[in-house]
């Protein structure tokens, strides 16, 4: 195939393709122009299957520096080294629309990798890697029931911005990057400055409709180059080994997953043994069989899609969850705070077996973290939401001490949904950090983050506009909804069963289900993962995944207004614990106070080499740092330190009045006058004039070196800043 080039218009600009001219080995590549952003992408295959019970599907995007124009690293690294979390959290957004399109029997190593080679510093690169990694794949021989696209929505002075440029995305609303099919959405990434539940809910669908142009442009493009489509070996299950797993496995699971009052560790101990029961069982059916190992195997996959069909059954025909709640029951809540003694702030929340403890951390200023990456220059981060996830949590054992790609998007998520009731710098300088130590998980450890950082915030003295709390929600798909819209207009059908190779799963009785706070079977067997965050007022951050070919928009709207529901039942509770930021910081958090200078004093105040502002560090132990507009920050955990610190300060920066007096020191004696220092590292010159009301002689007729005397400004040279004082009394 010689070089192609294709061109289509998307929201007001050229969205560009290009194939052919690089790269070649990939089962399918694509380099995609949007303004002069520039995204490499391929997709790879393994030739052979891998000895696995999952699909192995990999997702990378890589930032490259040259793309900006930049050289970053250490003196001696120049090279990229590990992605950034900007570029973790892209690749995830990725392959979060993208691996719902794939067969989940695949086993098959796939690897995506989009590569930044230009970058405008206008359009983010996040989209047009989502429109690669699709287009790819379409043009590729890797089975994939494609094409999806993606966009994203803000909204500034109350009209709809799509893929609004950074600058634009500062004045937005929010930030919404949605995607999926020509039929359904299936992946949202957003965050919102308290937006209601309605506002969100439009701008969802709007930006539907819009991404369905670049669904069009793929299959146009795929219709001309894209290859014949791999035919893999999938193995249908054997019919018979379906049938003897239904009839020994149907009862017993009913059993486990409706037993009462079960614990999860109960739970999966059941599952475990019903589980453990069934090969023992196969094992002597089978004994003679020449592959015993490989029919063990099928029926392990068989008894998980058992389990997720009885699931779906039982909450689509009647209502009935795992654990006995109804669809919009929330798990029992508990909060409190001040869990901890010698802490800044912290907050303990629990929502079933689902425990966060946040930890609040206030420092000065100068402790904000400094960011630059492929698309932010360097720039500065006050408040942080840093999410932990050590394996006691799931009560399993695996390596500590990793940050995974989960910790770094529930992080990420928790920090966004926190960033809207953050306080602004002119109202608390300090820098700001909270660590979620998720102690229990069963479902939603970041919404669960959201609330006890809101806790600790509050317990802190941080003067929040308003407490936030989150919520995971679920959804209980019947295969017919997969065939027609909310709405019932007819749609094209499901091509791809999620983990269904026996009975279709559900009835026709109800064609979804909606449901509040998912957690065990429900999270794992749930066609949709909802997590909204947000106030009383609205929302303020959300993401979405899906098992499905998607949800429509009505169905979105639908669990917004749900979660809105959970979410006030929560932040109630919360109030009962704590219903505002205490009035006073902690004991053991330092005090900032805040103080302006003349912006041209503030070379004096660093001095030569920081000399000057080093030294009242040193003579005070307070932490100062200066902006460029004249705002100087002092930190110090002692107001002894505060004070000698402002009182430094001022001396260095003083600007002398005509009037102002001082006890001075005579520093100089010349024939014509002294000069005195009245502060610190300041003096004016008294003329000999200037000494007394009587007839000076000689100036050291009066005056000696080191003699303390009473000055007053007669007057300032407005040139050269020199200082003229005098000794006479006022008149």
């Amino acid at each position: 195939m010689g070089v192609k080039k294709y061109k289509a218009d998307f929201v007001g600009r050229q969205l560009s393709v290009e194939l052919g001219r690089l790269g070649g080995q990939a089962n399918g590549v694509c380099v995609v122009q949007y303004g002069e952003t520039t995204v490499m992408v391929n997709a790879t295959m393994s030739p052979n299957a891998k000895s696995v019970d999952y699909m192995p599907l990999q997702v990378e995007y890589e930032e490259k520096y040259y793309a900006a124009g930049k050289i970053k690293g250490s003196r001696w690294i120049k090279r990229e080294t590990r992605p950034s979390e900007e570029a973790v959290l892209a690749g995830r957004l990725i392959d979060r629309a993208i691996r719902p399109r794939f067969d989940n029997h695949i086993r098959n190593e796939i690897q995506v990798v989009a590569t930044v080679l230009s970058f405008d510093g206008e359009n983010d690169p996040d989209i047009p890697a989502l429109f690669g990694a699709s287009l790819a794949l379409m043009i590729s021989d890797i089975p994939w029931d494609g094409p999806i696209a993606g966009v994203r929505v803000g909204r500034i002075g109350g009209k709809l911005a799509f893929n609004p440029t950074y600058k634009e995305r500062m004045e937005s609303d929010f930030d919404i990057v949605v995607a999926g099919t020509a039929n359904k959405i299936n992946m949202i990434e957003a965050g919102a400055k308290i937006i209601p539940e309605k506002d969100i809910a439009d701008a969802l669908a709007a930006g539907f409709e819009e991404y369905k142009t670049l669904i069009d442009f793929q299959k146009k493009i795929a219709d001309e180059v894209g290859k014949k489509k791999k035919e893999l070996t999938t193995v249908a299950h054997d019919e018979s080994l379906i049938v003897i797993v239904k009839r020994f496995s149907e009862k017993k699971l009913e059993e486990v997953l409706y037993m009462p009052n079960k614990t999860k560790t109960e739970f999966y101990e059941g599952l475990g043994q019903a589980k453990e029961e069934l090969m023992i069982h196969l094992k002597e059916q089978f004994a003679d069989h020449p592959k015993l190992g490989d029919k063990l195997n099928e029926a392990s996959l068989i008894f998980e899609e058992e389990i997720d069909r009885i699931v779906h059954r039982n909450i689509l025909e009647s209502e009935k969850r795992p654990d006995g709640r109804k669809l919009d029951q929330i798990r029992p809540l508990s909060a409190e705070v001040a869990v901890l003694p010698h802490t800044h702030g912290s907050g303990l929340f629990n929502r079933g077996t689902t425990q966060a403890l946040s930890i609040l951390t206030l420092a000065s200023p100068g402790m904000a973290q400094w960011l630059e990456t492929m698309e932010i220059d360097l720039i500065k981060k006050r408040f942080m939401h840093h999410y932990a996830f050590p394996p006691y949590s799931t009560g399993e054992v695996k390596r500590v001490g990793f940050l995974g790609r989960r910790e770094i998007g529930h992080g990420y998520l928790a920090e966004r949904s926190l960033e809207p009731v953050i306080p602004n710098k002119d109202e608390f300088p300090y820098t700001i950090r909270v660590v979620s130590e998720i102690l229990s998980s069963n479902g939603s450890s970041s919404m669960a983050s959201v609330c006890g950082s809101s806790l600790a915030l509050m317990d802190g003295g941080v003067p929040i506009k308003s407490p936030a709390a989150g919520i995971a929600m679920g959804l209980m798909l019947a295969p017919q909804a997969s065939q027609t819209d909310a709405d019932g207009t007819q749609k094209n059908t499901e091509k791809i069963p999620r983990e269904s190779a026996s009975s279709p799963r559900g009835s026709a009785l109800s064609r979804y289900k909606i449901l509040t706070d998912i957690q065990g079977p429900e999270d794992h067997h749930g066609d949709m993962d909802l997590k909204v965050a947000g106030t009383k007022d609205g929302i303020t951050g959300m993401q979405m995944d899906v098992k499905v070919e998607g949800v429509t928009p009505k169905i979105v709207e639908e669990t917004l207004l749900q979660a809105k529901k959970a979410r006030l039942e929560i932040l109630e509770v919360m109030s009962k614990t704590i219903n505002a930021s205490r009035p006073e910081l902690s004991r053991y958090a330092p005090r900032i106070q805040t103080i302006k200078i003349d912006p041209k004093k503030i070379g004096a105040l660093i001095g030569p080499g920081g000399k000057m502002i080093n030294e009242i560090i040193e003579k005070t132990g307070a932490e100062i740092d200066i902006d460029d507009d004249g705002s100087v920050f002092i930190t110090s955990t002692t107001t002894e330190g505060m004070d000698k610190a402002i009182e430094l300060i001022r001396q260095v920066t003083y600007e002398p009045n005509v009037g102002d007096e001082f006890d001075g020191t005579v520093v100089a004696i010349k024939d014509f006058g002294a000069f005195v220092e009245i502060i610190p590292g300041k003096d004016g010159m008294v003329h000999i004039s200037e000494m007394s009301p009587e007839r000076v002689n000689r100036v050291t007729d009066i005056l000696k070196m080191g003699q303390k005397v009473h000055v007053w400004v007669k007057s300032v040279d407005e040139m050269t800043g020199k200082i003229s004082l005098t000794m006479k009394p006022r008149r």
